[in-house]
């Protein structure tokens, strides 16, 4: 049986891909190549084109004996929601419910979701367990939990099991350098940062040094992109073995400010890397940091690469081999 892989061709996608395929699964990506990239498609199985597009949809179901859903296919940026909001509710939610109708009509009762740590918004304690209160900032966020909502009720009326993985910041890249970050234009500090140090950039924008923090700049926990993947695959793994649907956060508990990511990337570059403070950006909180016991305990997962110095330099490793990305 297969696992169908939305956005398999994307940032996260892409590397969940190469880790199910590491663990033996027959893997089929679905990507509309929006924001993904072809050289990203590992898979042997892949169809271009949207999830809206109910009659594409039902092809692959029809076509194969797809088991479980992984799904990433979304918009995903904070500040570009603010500003056009009804097409993340269009693309992330239309998408979702586009989906779900037809893994009902096909019987296929298994998904692992892409989430997010915005669906929390200004988090009242940190670290930030799941149970915490949900009260989104911008409509990314307030997308995204519509969709775990839309499971859990899915979930009552189908059974369809389903595991929601709440990310907090994805970064680096795989070990081997084959596949890494490429968002056009690039939106995470990690690779902006990186592109300055390449000389893309003549500086770092950092937006904002007034938020109630050590350095007055945003903190964030950071998770390789490699230790996310193999979070799916278990949880995966859990949807098998006991079709209970739940709900992580993905991070590795410690935070880091922009400043402080930053100096740690000149160290791992030996570049200068300028900095330039401008205005906050809208919806942006000012801590996100995970609780992620949840998921060592129930799912048995134990980051690789929890160091922020280990995260940049796969990075590193990716952006300079690779400067202008998937463009050959």
């Amino acid at each position: 049986m297969a696992v169908l892989v939305t956005g398999g061709a994307g940032y996260i996608g892409s590397h969940t891909v190469s880790e199910f395929m590491a663990q033996g699964e027959d893997v089929i990506v679905l990507d509309n190549l929006q924001k993904g990239h072809c050289d990203a498609v590992l898979a042997k199985t892949f169809y271009e084109g949207d999830i809206r597009d109910s009659e594409l949809l039902d092809k692959v179901f029809s076509s194969h004996d797809i088991e479980a859903v992984v799904h990433f296919a979304a918009d995903s940026l904070v500040g570009e929601s603010v500003q056009i909001p009804l097409q993340y509710y269009d693309n992330n939610l239309i998408t979702a419910q586009r989906l779900l109708v037809c893994m009902e009509k096909h019987g296929v009762k298994k998904i692992v979701f892409s989430s997010t740590a915005a669906t929390y918004g200004e988090p009242k304690s940190i670290p930030i367990l799941e149970t915490d209160s949900k009260e989104p900032t911008n409509p990314y966020g307030e997308t995204k939990l519509a969709i775990e909502n839309m499971l859990k009720w899915c979930g009552q009326a189908y059974g369809i099991s389903s595991v929601a993985l709440r990310y907090f910041n994805a970064a680096g890249a795989h070990l081997d350098g084959h596949i890494g970050e490429d968002h056009r234009p690039e939106s995470h500090l990690i690779p902006i940062i990186l592109q300055v140090a390449l000389g893309q950039r003549d500086s770092l924008q950092i937006f904002g040094d007034d938020y109630p923090t050590p350095d007055g700049t945003c903190v964030r926990d950071y998770i390789h992109v490699t230790d996310l993947a193999m979070a799916h695959w278990l949880s995966l793994e859990k949807l098998r073995k006991t079709q209970k649907s739940s709900v992580y956060n993905l991070g590795n508990g410690e935070g880091f400010s922009v400043r402080q990511v930053v100096e740690k990337a000149r160290e791992v570059t030996g570049h200068v890397i300028p900095v330039q403070v401008v205005p906050r950006r809208a919806g942006d909180p000012a801590v996100l940091i995970a609780s992620s016991e949840k998921a060592l305990a129930e799912l048995g997962w134990k980051p690789k690469f929890n160091s922020l110095e280990q995260i940049i330099k796969t990075a590193w490793n990716w952006q300079q081999y690779h400067p202008d990305g998937f463009i050959k």
